[in-house]
């Protein structure tokens, strides 16, 4: 059976040309890109490499790579991440990892921000299958939760907590996640600015519209989406 997922990858890495400033997200198939540029070694040895995930820049440390920090970088030639699910106009739930904030910080300092993954997680049109994760300044989390469930009475919406620990998961910013989970995702340019203009959210993980293109791996072989607006 292929691994869609490495495809996928090597489908990104042919877009990498020397000398740029690339970054990376989180999940497998950005796995598979590090392994990958780190096996080019001309071509990894010329790129400056950037990261949203802890777990993606403590990879490309250990594979040798030229790793920038977050708040060093100015701009970026592309960006990669995967995603829980994307659709047709390309906007994208990042639900699992909870660090979707650096991700729109990445993605918005690049000039093309691209998803990457198998075919499995292109959709007409996003659903309620995952949650939308919101971050929240922990000062803030009554106003949050009371101005949410004004919004939307009918999600169920849960702080996340830590599996390792006990108490509730830190993001990387030292902010609390909120787990949103709808019966049915409310229009996406209202979910996307009403959200996000509660005071006291710092982001959440719907990526609206943001990314360029789409490069899937599936039975059918590599495709490589734009988005197609619907309005």
């Amino acid at each position: 059976m292929a691994d869609h997922k490495m495809e996928a990858a090597k489908a990104a890495l042919k877009l990498i040309k020397p000398g740029q400033n690339i970054g990376l997200g989180a999940g497998t198939t950005i796995a598979n890109l590090v392994a990958l540029l780190a096996a080019e070694s001309s071509l990894a040895a010329s790129l400056t490499l950037v990261s949203s995930s802890f777990k993606t820049t403590g990879l490309m440390l250990d594979n040798g790579l030229n790793v920038r920090s977050i708040t060093l970088t100015k701009s970026l030639d592309i960006y990669f991440d995967g995603c829980d699910q994307f659709d047709a106009e390309l906007s994208a739930l990042k639900s699992g990892g909870g660090i979707h904030t650096s991700e729109k910080i990445l993605a918005t300092m690049a000039a093309e921000f691209m998803l990457i993954g198998d075919a499995a997680k292109f959709v007409n049109k996003l659903d309620a299958t995952y949650p939308l994760v919101i971050e929240v300044l922990p000062a803030a989390l009554p106003l949050v939760m009371r101005q949410l469930n004004g919004y939307f009475p009918d999600a169920r919406i849960n702080t996340r907590m830590s599996d390792k620990k006990d108490g509730a998961t830190v993001s990387d910013n030292g902010n609390l996640l909120l787990d949103v989970y709808f019966t049915q995702l409310p229009p996406l340019p209202q979910l996307n600015v009403q959200v996000k203009m509660i005071p006291g959210v710092v982001e959440h993980s719907l990526f609206y519209r943001m990314a360029g293109k789409a490069i899937i791996a599936g039975d059918e072989g590599i495709k490589i989406i734009s988005p197609q607006y619907s309005n």
